[in-house]
């Protein structure tokens, strides 16, 4: 127990030394003093560093947690957040408001311009949620469920890719920088809506922490001691969409890190009880994904790398790691 609550704070002061580095590293070049005293420092800190800084410590957390939930769900270590298409579906409703009316010829209505990408991206994800529902009432085992969400992301890539062939330059080039992901640019209503609809599915995925440690054993089990498997796997399901279907629609696709923190957590705390990888998971998702936003920008140069680069050379060497491990 001592030894728990040890990492646990030795986590929590990592990701206020990272979370400070994000505020005071960035493209701009400027050092502390330029950064405190002048209105141009106050102003970048203030109104651009620490609503990015906070957008992805939230993102991360969620990120992770979700992808701890579809791991337990599916009994596969290499699920992810958007294994059940809710990203696919996102990005297909992303892909028709900055694609899509372009290809009609005709302009955005006033309804889809105050919309958006993120509106359009939770509508897709919605759509795609809801099929998953429907499927999930039906079917019996989460493999079927499984199969289906990626069938469901297969269908709406291959329409993206439509939507991209016949493209013009300039909405093919807005699609593509979505897909990079991106903390920043989100104002103070998006960002409001971002964290509500995170913590909705932070809750949900702390009221799963039972049912989740009745799954390890196996779904047998858990229906075997009278648990209501598909009644657990639709919150599951709701949850891990609340928690990436938010993330999705507002800083885009941003991947990897949701396989690969849940066994950073295992690894680190040695246990399989959800009521220490689920805050564990999504301290150490925090502190990874600030880290990486501190990482995307290169001080002092002006560059942003984009974040689902650094994402993937942080989350791709643990990927490996497990896949030897299990070799």
């Amino acid at each position: 127990m001592k030894r728990r609550t040890s990492y646990f704070i030795v986590c929590a002061v990592l990701l206020a030394v990272v979370f400070a580095a994000d505020l005071v590293l960035g493209s701009a070049g400027l050092g502390l003093e330029e950064l405190f005293s002048t209105d141009v420092g106050r102003d970048i800190l203030f109104s651009f560093r620490l609503p990015k800084a906070l957008v992805a410590m939230v993102c991360g957390a969620a990120l992770a947690v979700c992808g701890l939930q579809m791991q337990t769900l599916f009994r596969n270590p290499l699920a992810d957040p958007y294994i059940l298409g809710v990203s696919s579906g996102a990005g297909l409703g992303v892909a028709l408001y900055l694609m899509g009316t372009s290809l009609l010829g005709s302009s955005k209505s006033m309804l889809v311009n105050s919309l958006g990408s993120a509106g359009a991206a939770l509508a897709g994800a919605l759509l795609v949620t809801l099929l998953l529902l429907y499927v999930s009432g039906r079917v019996k085992g989460s493999l079927t469920l499984l199969v289906f969400g990626v069938m469901i992301g297969f269908i709406a890539s291959a329409m993206v890719n439509l939507l991209q062939y016949a493209s013009n330059a300039h909405s093919l080039k807005a699609y593509v920088l979505w897909t990079m992901g991106s903390f920043a640019a989100l104002d103070g209503i998006q960002i409001t809506v971002l964290f509500v609809l995170v913590a909705l599915g932070l809750v949900l995925a702390v009221w799963n922490i039972k049912d989740l440690n009745a799954l390890l054993p196996g779904e047998e089990y858990a229906a075997a001691v009278g648990l209501n498997i598909k009644r657990i796997r639709t919150r599951i399901l709701i949850s891990t969409t609340l928690l990436s279907g938010a993330v999705t629609a507002f800083c885009g696709p941003v991947g990897f890190l949701g396989i690969a923190v849940p066994h950073i957590a295992r690894f680190i705390f040695r246990n399989a009880d959800h009521r220490v990888l689920l805050p564990s998971s999504a301290l150490l998702g925090a502190v990874l994904t600030v880290f990486a936003d501190t990482l995307s920008e290169l001080p002092g140069t002006g560059s942003v790398i984009p974040i689902n680069t650094v994402a993937a050379l942080l989350g791709i060497p643990v990927i490996i790691a497990i896949l030897l491990r299990r070799a």
